[in-house]
């Protein structure tokens, strides 16, 4: 697919040079927390609940066993706030009177022999009173958050439809399975400070916690990222509980604290990906037109709050897909339960809902007798439509060029015209996701990022971490080509609090349209700031001035290397950095009251074809071949791009057809690799990814959001084709053979077994 003219000159933008920590990473060089070393390191566990919920009646600590060189901590030696800073103040370091779901942190012990501290853990005896635990986000009285918008009348639509459509969706828990679990060190100061390095996406998040927890002041504490193997958003909010754990022994004992989780701890205690019960009830035209739509949507939170009133508003929003409705409502809440609390996991709340309305459009497909790919086509979203929450999509919108796309490449039409063949089927979807977090988010958050000169370049200044994703990469394309130099000019700072400014947390595909594009204003800005001194040294006019392949020049004349401006300057001036404040672009409006508006600044999307085979006799579903199409605006990084997509095709892939958390009584059973599957190398089928780039002209070099788009499409996908391939429209993931045998053999005969 052809490329558009860049929005502006680019050298690196646009090109796919070797990732910066790449070479770290493949040769072995990188070093994760759990290869670093502190001096008199302890190692940390934690004392958990073996119960979903109870009333804590004490903690005992065995007086027949030797205590000797083992520091114990309790919720009573909290010298803080024993609460994690999030959203609400629901959610305690230590339970304290109450447990509210199995593994919940109860106490923390540390020592400098791991054998010695294994055999300590079985030595801790808690006193629980057990009390009948929620279970079912059915049967749960007590909302987290709920939201409810509309537009448009309903009761018209309902009665002006040929066709009234109904249907019930299901998605489960996801475990986020990063290749490295939580892990943290927390090192004391002689000031009663803490330094806590860690596996983190959000190292600030973990700042403001541990200030609350502690009682410590701004200069007492620094949160530094370590190299992190994956986060997928399970880095999001949960480091905020382990770090405090370790911090809270560190202080204790005088001594750094190493907490490691091991695989089975990370299933079991920490967040996964809200489950979630969709329900559609949809007027259609005789056409096939829609005309109005109602949404009930419930999450479920677990057992504290966390992140579902951020995860529920993007769930709530995408709810209605990438369609018009002329009327439409969204009644959405999140609930608790006595499972682990659930957070955020790559998609933020989207996938779970564009599953429903995506299978609901084949179950519409299938009662009006259309094509699947036409009634996409008939209604899906065009320039200067208003969607459910009243937003005008004014730049960007791409829905129907990744549908066409897609349609293209896997020839939709011959297929479908072809004769059958028995097990084999192909299915499409189509979705969108807002780039950038939700409503006035990026308003309150007020994101700062900037640029330090150096000798021989810039330095990045962000507290958006690497996780993975290739920030590092793009961020020094992005600001090498508003600087002007090569991108071996330009150094990234590692995230540490206490020298970047909060540019806000990795997460809602905003790391590159929002913290990049304001990275590269700041480098601009650095830029005509030496301009300026380049043409003072040189006694030229200013005007005009401007830094090409690392050398200043007026016009077609050279003036000076960078690196000579720059050595003049810090010689002259002295130190300096420029920090710039993220602001939304004009016109964009968003009532956090009435949950209407501008949700977000802009969307991309994303068209998906699954090819599946499904055996007759195992009900087995084998992906063979999966095109999508996605619009990003600009990819600064094709590969990376491409790399992107692909892993969370396959991501998706897992969620759609083997990932299912199984819990008994609120314990998750299956906490390891050996019984919670999860695609393999061997499972990915052939990914052929289709960038469309529809630039978006308030986005750096024209760029949206990539991360969590792929997430969104796959899963209704391959729903779509096993519905194609069987005839049997299963609404619940994961779709295993259990499930598709039980939807194609139907209920049991009620009468079965009766004499």
């Amino acid at each position: 697919m052809r490329r558009p003219d860049p929005i502006e000159p680019t050298a690196f933008v646009g090109s796919s040079p070797v990732r910066l920590d790449g070479l770290d990473k493949v040769r072995g060089r990188a070093r994760y927390l759990d290869d670093l070393t502190f001096p008199g390191q302890l190692w940390g566990r934690t004392v958990r609940s073996p119960i979903a919920h109870g009333r804590l009646r004490g903690v005992a600590f065995d007086p027949a066993f030797d205590w000797t060189g083992i520091t114990r901590v309790t919720a009573d030696d909290i010298p803080g706030e024993n609460v994690v800073h999030l959203i609400f103040d629901d959610q305690p370091y230590l339970a304290h009177g109450l447990v509210r779901h199995c593994a919940e942190p109860i106490a923390l012990l540390a020592c400098a022999d791991r054998e010695r501290l294994e055999e300590a853990l079985r030595h801790v005896h808690v006193d629980l009173e057990i009390l009948p635990p929620v279970l079912d986000p059915e049967a749960s009285t007590e909302v987290f958050k709920h939201y409810r918008f509309e537009r448009g009348d309903l009761a018209r639509a309902f009665a002006d439809a040929a066709h009234v459509v109904e249907g019930r969706y299901r998605v489960g828990h996801q475990e986020q399975l990063y290749i490295e679990p939580n892990a943290v060190c927390a090192v004391p100061r002689p000031d009663g400070g803490v330094d806590l390095f860690g596996s983190m996406q959000c190292p600030f998040y973990v700042h403001r916690a541990l200030l609350r927890l502690l009682g410590l002041h701004e200069g007492q504490l620094a949160v530094i990222q370590t190299v992190t193997g994956g986060g997928f958003g399970g880095k999001e909010d949960y480091p905020s509980v382990i770090a405090g754990h370790a911090a809270l022994l560190a202080r204790k004992s005088g001594r750094p604290v190493k907490m490691v989780y091991g695989r089975d701890e990370d299933i079991a205690a920490t967040t996964k990906r809200h489950p979630a019960i969709v329900d559609h009830r949809t007027a259609v035209a005789r056409d096939g037109t829609l005309l109005g739509a109602e949404i009930d949507v419930l999450f479920d939170g677990g057992a504290y709050c966390t992140l579902s009133p951020v995860v529920l508003s993007r769930g709530a929003i995408h709810a209605p897909g990438a369609y018009r409705w002329p009327a439409c409502r969204v009644d959405a809440r999140a609930v608790a339960t006595h499972t682990p609390p659930n957070g955020a996991f790559r998609g933020f709340g989207a996938p779970q809902t564009l599953f429903a309305v995506e299978l609901h459009m084949e179950k519409i497909a299938r009662e009006l007798g259309l094509d699947p790919l036409e009634l996409r086509r008939r209604n899906a979203l065009r320039p200067g439509d208003v969607t459910a929450t009243g937003q005008e999509l004014r730049h960007s919108v791409s829905a129907l060029p990744v549908l066409e796309a897609v349609a293209e490449r896997v020839q939709w039409s011959r297929r479908r015209a072809a004769p059958r063949i028995p097990g084999r089927g192909l299915g499409l979807s189509l979705v969108l996701h807002g780039a950038g977090f939700t409503g006035s988010g990026e308003v309150k958050l007020k994101a700062r990022a900037g640029v330090e000169l150096t000798p021989s370049g810039c330095r990045v200044l962000a507290a958006s971490t690497e996780i993975g994703q290739g920030t590092t990469t793009i961020f020094a394309q992005m600001v090498a080509d508003a600087l002007g130099v090569s991108m071996e000019a330009v150094d990234v700072a590692v995230p540490d609090t206490s020298k970047v400014p909060d540019s806000g947390p990795t997460v809602a595909s905003r790391t590159c349209m929002v913290v990049g594009g304001t990275l590269a204003g700041a480098a601009r800005a650095l830029q005509r700031k030496l301009a300026t001194h380049a043409a003072e040294l040189h006694g030229v006019a200013a005007e005009g001035v401007v830094c090409q392949g690392g050398v200043f020049r007026a016009g077609a004349r050279p003036l000076a290397p960078f690196t000579e401006v720059a050595a003049s300057w810090l010689a002259t001036h002295g130190p300096l950095s420029i920090v710039e404040q993220y602001s939304h672009p004009a016109g964009i409006v968003w009532d956090d009251d009435e949950f209407r508006g501008d949700a977000y600044p802009v969307y991309a999307w994303a068209a998906t074809a699954v090819e599946v085979r499904v055996d007759a006799d195992t009900y087995e579903t084998t992906v063979e071949r999966v095109v999508t199409a996605q619009d990003v605006g600009k990819a600064i990084h094709p590969v990376l791009c491409a790399g992107q997509i692909e892993g969370g095709t396959v991501q998706a892939l897992g969620w759609a057809l083997l990932e299912e958390v199984v819990h008994d009584a609120g314990r998750v059973k299956n906490d390891r690799l050996q019984s919670y599957l999860i695609p393999t190398a061997l499972d990915a089928p052939p990914i052929e990814t289709l960038l469309v780039e529809n630039p978006y002209p308030h986005g750096p070099y024209g760029a949206k959001g990539v991360g969590e788009l792929p997430m969104d499409g796959p899963a209704p996908a391959v729903a779509a084709a096993i519905l194609d391939a069987t005839g049997a429209l299963v609404p619940d993931l994961p779709i295993t053979p259990d499930r598709l045998m039980r939807v194609l053999r139907g209920p049991p005969d009620a009468g079965a077994g009766r004499g």
